[in-house]
């Protein structure tokens, strides 16, 4: 069998065993079965909290990415100790026992950080809900703007290091034929150009290719692109024996791809570079344009 057809014969494979057993995109419908199914599911609106405050999914808990981060960091994005991160999960009325489904106002950004954080922190099952409003009338999915009350969990920190990268990988991976580093900011930004919509970047992480989250979504639905919008937009070979080190600014975008790569495409070796470029940078290592 020669390579593009054992490449195509893979990926085939894996979108079947995807949509099979592993997945955690859940479409409006599916939501509701699963509400049904589980009485005591935990709905987190990952929002910021005045979209909450206007309508959210009845029953949801807000929970901004933000809250879990330092408020004067001297780097942009960090998150909070992990001990600080799980008591305001618990507060909230999570614990990693849960089941979960995060959602957002439907670009899928703060969903899928959020989502990917908890798979992080340890939580056993977390699924993304795009929230589309057609699908959601279609589904009559309730929407309030009542504030649940919420008794407090525990949440306990089982780290899965796997699907994170630290700088020491980063550097590792520079060069590596078997790594794929993916930047997913603006081209402007993977560029290095500034303006006043990027006016944070030296360039990007040597090796990098750009995929912006941009494209990752459709125009006006927020809805992701298929499977084979995704090969020609990469524009590379794409094998599930590689890892994949995704990266943006903070780890927002990153998390996106991250969960489109894993649970879409169903590849395993995929790894979000949380400190992203705002660490690299800071850190003074090598950026190129």
């Amino acid at each position: 069998m020669n390579p593009t057809k054992l490449f195509s014969f893979l990926l085939i494979t894996i979108l079947f065993l995807t949509n099979t057993f592993a997945q955690d995109l859940i479409t409006a419908k599916e939501f509701i079965a699963l509400q049904k199914e589980k009485p005591n599911l935990v709905i987190v609106d990952a929002s910021k909290d005045k979209l909450y405050a206007a309508a959210h999914i009845e029953g949801a808990i807000n929970i901004p990415y933000a809250i879990l981060n330092e408020k004067e960091p001297k780097i942009d994005g960090t998150m909070l100790p992990l001990e600080n991160v799980a008591k305001i999960l618990g507060n909230k009325g999570l614990s990693n026992d849960d089941t979960i489904v995060v959602y957002d106002e439907g670009t899928q950004k703060y969903a899928t950080l959020v989502y990917w954080i908890f798979k992080y922190l340890g939580a056993k099952d977390v699924k993304v809900l795009h929230k589309e409003m057609n699908a959601f009338r279609d589904a009559r999915v309730k929407l309030t703007s009542e504030v649940p009350t919420v008794k407090a969990k525990t949440f306990t920190v089982n780290l899965v290091p796997e699907i994170n990268a630290d700088v020491a990988f980063v550097e590792s991976s520079i060069g590596n034929s078997n790594v794929i580093i993916i930047d997913t900011r603006t081209p402007d930004e993977f560029n290095g150009v500034r303006n006043e919509k990027s006016t944070y970047s030296n360039g990007h992480i040597k090796g990098a290719i750009n995929i912006p989250y941009e494209s990752l979504v459709k125009t006006g639905t927020n809805v992701f692109i298929s499977p084979d919008e995704f090969k020609k937009l990469a524009g590379i070979e794409l094998s599930p024996e590689k890892t994949y080190l995704l990266y943006c600014k903070t780890g927002i975008k990153g998390a996106t791809l991250y969960t489109y790569m894993t649970s879409v495409l169903g590849f395993k070796n995929v790894k979000n570079y949380k400190g992203a470029y705002a660490e690299w940078d800071y850190l003074g290592k090598l950026s190129v344009k």
